[in-house]
């Protein structure tokens, strides 16, 4: 059974899914006070998915 939260990594983007790892790193800012623009920008992926990842 998949969580929510891996569900949503799975399906994020159209052209490029992203990895287990990347959406652990995404709450592991998140968790740490970053902003939504700072992650986005780290990790090279659209405002849009981080948000996403972090609402669900």
């Amino acid at each position: 059974m998949q969580t929510a939260s891996t569900n949503i990594c799975e399906r994020m983007g159209r052209s490029q899914e992203l990895s287990k790892i990347k959406c652990g790193t995404v709450i592991g800012c998140h968790l740490c006070n970053k902003s939504i623009r700072d992650i986005s920008w780290l990790l090279n992926i659209p405002h849009s998915t981080v948000s996403g990842i972090i609402t669900k």
